[in-house]
């Protein structure tokens, strides 16, 4: 094991990236140089890490012949062709795109689900869905327990998980509508502003892609081709974080109580689960956090082994970045 590490960041000038640099410096990553690269349009950009300044340099093939870990997140066109290039030279590649999740020689991995397949990797890694990770972390446990038959899910999805563009345009769309102005449509489809709105592209399922990842990625994750799952994403005009009903048939009965339990004890979670006393995790609060937060657990009576569960995460660090660094922290 080497006390550091040659780092490169793609994709630093995103959001992804931006909290990348950001949760590096908190966890202190064992960084020995850090080089920070994006496409032509950001080269020269000057970014900060642990308050030394660092310029941005434009993303090549060239680019990797001094780094040993790469953080990938800046589409999956740009890993397609460029990741490749990282593995051959050297690097471990650890990619935040959807461009190799569904291969079948590379693992995809959530660390607190299935961190010993990522062990098996010949060079590259992919770092699951934002909503798929949220999800795994908290239905993992329950799986272990009682096996899980069925899983629906509806998604509540913040405007961050599109881009940090995408935080801006929502500001500027809502002062539009409070001001009865035009409404500025450049990432989004459709207003976002004070609605709530289908943000990928379809297929022709009727599913967008956004589902299809969630279904695919949740059965290789638990590797478990037998589960059904049922997914409905949609975005909400929230800046972070990611909320999540999730609706589940178990194979064997487990009560509210026994969930909680569970849920207390398991990896990455954070149990919030008091209604009563309108304690349950929100997206504002749940901002800036690490941990996979829980709540409103109850049975539902309309199926045989029922559960309803809420689940909420911060989409740019679980959901993105904090899963990636773990995953090198746990390897390396």
């Amino acid at each position: 094991m080497r006390e550091s590490y040659r780092v490169a960041v793609v994709g630093a000038t995103g959001a992804v990236g931006n909290t990348m640099l950001q949760l590096l410096a908190e966890r202190s990553f064992p960084v020995a140089s850090l080089k920070l690269l994006a496409s032509h349009r950001s080269a020269g950009e000057i970014l900060t890490f642990k308050n030394d300044p660092i310029v941005v340099e434009e993303l090549t093939h060239d680019s990797f012949a001094d780094v040993d870990v790469v953080f990938s997140s800046a589409g999956a066109s740009v890993s397609r062709e460029f990741m490749p290039t990282a593995v051959d030279k050297g690097a471990l590649v650890i990619d935040n795109t959807s461009a190799f999740r569904m291969d079948q020689d590379t693992p995809l991995v959530v660390p607190e689900v299935n961190m010993d397949v990522a062990r098996t990797h010949n060079g590259l890694i992919a770092n699951p869905n934002c909503s798929t990770i949220q999800m795994m972390v908290a239905l993992k446990p329950i799986y272990d327990a009682v096996g899980i038959k069925r899983i629906v899910v509806s998604t509540y999805q913040s405007v961050s998980g599109k881009s940090g563009r995408a935080v801006l345009e929502l500001v500027q769309q809502t002062t539009e509508a409070l001001e009865g102005k035009p409404i500025t449509l450049d990432k989004f489809p459709h207003q976002m502003a004070f609605n709530v709105a289908f943000d990928w592209p379809f297929l022709d399922s009727g599913d967008n892609e956004e589902e299809v990842k969630m279904i695919n990625e949740t059965r290789k994750i638990l590797n478990d081709d037998t589960i059904g799952v049922s997914a409905t994403t949609v975005r909400v005009p929230v800046f972070f974080a990611h909320s999540e009903s999730v609706n589940l048939e178990t194979h064997k009965k487990l009560t509210a109580a026994e969930t909680r339990e569970i849920l207390n004890n398991a990896p990455g979670v954070k149990l919030m689960d008091n209604p009563s006393n309108q304690e349950y995790p929100l997206a504002v609060d749940v901002a800036g956090k690490d941990e996979v937060y829980v709540g409103r657990i109850r049975e539902d009576a309309s199926i045989e082994n029922g559960l309803n569960l809420w689940v909420v995460a911060d989409n740019l660090r679980k959901g993105a970045a904090l899963n990636a660094i773990q995953i090198a922290e746990n390897l390396l």
